[in-house]
């Protein structure tokens, strides 16, 4: 079987890509090792630049979308401090309200790939695995327990253990920019605002991690922790003993879990964080998503990179497939492009992510952007726009934070 290109992952980075590329005739196929609808562990927030990505692949999945059932909408972020300080942050642009969402993966993925099948001729492969990939001179050999395909370069959208990756780039997971996270579902967890924002607890013993609540529809909430792996091994943390403990004993958090049930066993997975440039392309060869390490350093977010990381593939790949040039220079095109677009707000959250390292600058940071209308009404422009956030750093900022 043989193809333009083959995308391993039907997660929303590699749908992403395949429906963007399947717009410039290319044939493609899509290999995925699971069967759908299928759990993705994950904080199940989607931002609103998810809500923007899926305009700019098309219009008319981005309407499919809010019509999408299972779905809550979350109207910002809550920020608690180790002492307590709250910080509410609305999603407010050009002066109006706007929204997130939280939806399970599974139904968020689920319904990427059922548009993709409803308006391409994308091939999807399920319970496919690949065992094996090989980059000769002039195709890609994927060896899989569902038989051997051929294209004429591949992508990697396979996930924090990418198999794409391990056969080709090779980037090592490096624990100074990884993140463990656990997940836990719940029912019966009460105290979200009425703007049913998710929120993030920045307690002293997870910093610069932090733990999460994020409501879903369905009276269910999606609990968790979020930890850099460097600080897990340091402190010798048993996420799920730190977990427990958190819901069972932190004074601000108990009594809104005192009737609460847990829907399922604690589950653990693994965040590539974007707080390093990795190489992302070479020969025939394209990673995006959490195989390209794109995760927000600071939010732990990672859809919204997924799915602009699939935009930005398909576009350097369909200039490819016109030149018939697939060598590691003419895809280093994708590097840079994707590194102009999100580079800059990677490095604002990596900041973030060390600034909270220490409680006191935490403590201190969200009690004066509570207290200060300039630095809160900037901080609201920028959730609502990821472009506006590399501004974070700018002397400006920093002196009315501090001084005005």
């Amino acid at each position: 079987m043989e193809y333009d290109v083959i995308i391993v992952g039907a997660g929303p980075a590699g749908v992403s890509c395949a429906y963007v590329l399947s717009q410039s005739g290319a044939k493609v196929a899509l290999l995925e090792k699971s069967s759908f609808p299928r759990d993705k562990i994950c904080g199940d927030a989607l931002s609103i630049d998810v809500v923007h990505q899926l305009e700019w692949i098309d219009p008319r999945l981005a309407a499919d979308f809010q019509k999408l059932e299972n779905k809550l909408p979350s109207y910002g972020i809550r920020f608690v401090s180790p002492k307590g300080y709250k910080l509410d942050l609305p999603i407010i642009k050009n002066g109006v309200r706007k929204c997130g969402y939280t939806t399970e993966r599974y139904v968020f993925d689920n319904f990427l790939l059922e548009q993709l099948k409803l308006n391409t001729s994308v091939e999807v492969f399920f319970n496919c695995t690949v065992k094996d990939l090989k980059v000769e001179n002039n195709r890609v050999e994927i060896s899989t327990d569902s038989g051997v395909f051929y294209c004429k370069t591949v992508v990697g959208a396979d996930g924090a253990h990418s198999v794409v990756n391990k056969n080709t780039i090779k980037n090592p997971v490096d624990k100074d920019h990884f993140s463990a996270g656990l997940r836990q579902y719940y029912s019966n967890v009460i105290g979200f605002n009425s703007e049913q924002m998710i929120e993030l607890h920045f307690f002293r013993e997870l910093l610069p991690g932090y733990f999460w609540i994020f409501p879903l529809t369905g009276n269910k909430a999606n609990v968790g922790l979020g930890v850099p792996s460097n600080v897990v091994s340091r402190d010798r943390l048993n996420l799920k003993e730190v977990l427990q403990k958190i819901i069972e004993n932190e004074p601000s958090v108990k009594e809104r879990f005192a009737n609460a049930i847990p829907l399922e066993e604690v589950r653990g997975y693994g965040l590539p964080l974007g707080s390093k440039k990795r190489p992302v392309s070479a020969n025939r060869v394209i990673l995006t998503g959490d195989a390209a390490g794109l995760i927000d350093p600071f939010t732990g977010e990672g859809v919204a990179n997924a799915i602009r990381s699939g935009r930005v593939a398909a576009d350097i790949l369909e200039k490819a497939l016109r030149e018939n040039d697939f060598s590691a220079k003419s895809l280093m095109r994708y590097d840079k492009e994707l590194h102009r677009r999100i580079w800059s707000e990677l490095k604002v959250s990596n900041l973030l992510k060390k600034m909270a390292i220490y409680p006191g600058v935490c403590d201190f940071l969200l009690k004066k952007a509570e207290q200060n209308h300039y630095v809160k009404n900037y901080l609201h422009d920028a959730l609502a726009d990821v472009h506006k956030r590399k501004f974070t750093t700018a002397p400006r900022f920093l002196f009315n934070l501090l001084f005005r």
